[in-house]
């Protein structure tokens, strides 16, 4: 298990670099643009108004990539800033989840999952699956028990997460398209914007490297997938292929 991987904070003195780390934010950020990231986010959450490479820079002065830090130390910075009123503080703690992903064990995800459930926007959630989890996935094949529960959850961001947990293989060529079908099958009628914008958003990286496979999977379904979905994933498949179907979608009774 990755537990000690290189120099890091000591854990007692977590407390005091999150502090740090959202000092400079608060520092960095101006009214203006934290005003206009909260109405994009539409969340009711504190912004400092840093931009994200202004974040990275702010975060991998103190803690770079690399040497990756031990793993007892990541929780307690991740924890402590998680616990901060600002959404910059959080994004840090993501960012440093992805950073050092390698550290994490299958003991971790339970904190994954809490900060899933509490993150309550795409701009988290999207930070916390696809690498975070997704990683632990591809080490610990037996997590994707954990997906299978995720995919049934109530909470909505929990549900992308799942479909999303299994992005990165499946855009490489590889990884359980099967098992990603069933989710997404699921979720097929759900009215939900982030569920379906996941959806499309898995078929179509998928569809770059297999575009026939996409293409087998949508067009039996195309009377009950939604616009949004439809729209992404057919981007990579052939012209007359998109076409055939969006026409197909265009001419379906409508309830």
């Amino acid at each position: 298990m990755p537990s000690s991987a290189g120099p890091g904070p000591d854990a007692s003195n977590a407390a005091g670099l999150a502090a740090d780390i959202e000092r400079r934010l608060r520092e960095a950020g101006t009214p203006a643009r934290a005003a206009a990231a909260r109405a994009y986010l539409k969340s009711s959450m504190e912004f400092a108004g840093v931009g994200l490479p202004g974040l990275r820079g702010i975060v991998r002065a103190l803690l770079p990539r690399r040497p990756a830090m031990a793993r007892g130390d990541l929780l307690a910075v991740v924890t402590e800033l998680w616990a901060r009123p600002l959404f910059e503080c959080r994004l840090a703690a993501s960012m440093l989840l992805v950073d050092h992903a390698e550290a994490l064990t299958t003991a971790d995800v339970a904190l994954v999952e809490r900060l899933i459930r509490e993150s309550g926007t795409w701009a988290l959630v999207d930070e916390l699956a696809p690498v975070v989890m997704g990683g632990l996935v591809e080490r610990y094949p037996e997590l994707t028990a954990v997906l299978d529960r995720w995919a049934a959850d109530g909470d909505f961001w929990v549900r992308r997460a799942a479909l999303l947990s299994l992005l990165r293989p499946l855009r490489r060529g590889e990884g359980d398209f099967d098992r990603f079908a069933r989710y997404a099958d699921m979720m097929l009628a759900e009215r939900e914007f982030f569920i379906r914008k996941a959806i499309g958003w898995v078929l179509r990286d998928t569809g770059r490297r297999r575009p026939d496979l996409v293409a087998a999977w949508l067009e039996p379904r195309i009377q009950q997938v939604s616009g949004v979905t439809l729209r992404e994933a057919v981007k990579p498949l052939p012209p007359e292929t998109a076409a055939r179907m969006l026409a197909a979608y265009r001419a379906r009774p409508r309830a």
